[in-house]
């Protein structure tokens, strides 16, 4: 059966596309990782894939599955999101921005990304 970050972030958006980042293969059911790492706190770790390699969502995409697991978690957690390996040219980069609390904060502070990221993580109807 599934985890429940899984079915959490399978309804997210595309940014761009009228689909969900499941349908497009960005996020699957393997892509997320959750360990045990004290009493009652888990380590929730994805990995998403980018549709094309240089793609400029990326970052974005990966602001939606932090903001919609945080608000969504049943259970206490710290939250790692990485690119997949290989499938995208600055993964380094991105990982390092939506891994970084400040970075991510001060892109939550910014009123058109904010609204992108609220319609991307809203629940379907």
């Amino acid at each position: 059966r599934s985890s429940p970050a899984a079915d959490i972030i399978r309804t997210i958006r595309d940014p761009e596309k009228p689909n969900t980042l499941e349908e497009l293969e960005v996020v699957t059911e393997s892509c997320v990782e959750v360990q045990e790492i004290g009493e009652d706190e888990c380590l929730v770790v994805i990995r998403f894939t980018p549709t094309v390699p240089h793609c400029s969502l990326a970052t974005l995409i990966g602001l939606c599955l932090r903001v919609k697991l945080q608000r969504c978690l049943p259970f206490r957690h710290k939250l790692e999101i990485y690119i997949s390996e290989g499938t995208h040219s600055t993964e380094e980069d991105i990982n390092k921005q939506i891994n970084d609390k400040e970075r991510v904060a001060a892109a939550m502070e910014n009123p058109n990304l904010r609204d992108i990221v609220e319609q991307c993580v809203a629940e379907p109807d």
